[in-house]
């Protein structure tokens, strides 16, 4: 994978960036990709936000 990133115009290499950054600290959730005609033209990040069960029957 190393080989491509190297390939990567620069476009494509701040795409890769953004992307990358988006995954970074995820701990629940996706990142979501759209393409169309082989290009990307959007991506999402949605996280979930866990809470410990335990908590909340402290209540």
């Amino acid at each position: 994978m190393n080989a491509d990133v190297h390939r990567l115009d620069e476009t494509e290499f701040k795409l890769a960036e953004r992307i990358v950054q988006a995954l970074r600290g995820l701990r629940y959730g996706s990142v979501e990709i759209v393409v169309h005609d082989g290009r990307v033209v959007q991506f999402e990040r949605r996280e979930r936000v866990r809470f410990d069960r335990g908590e909340e029957s402290k209540r």
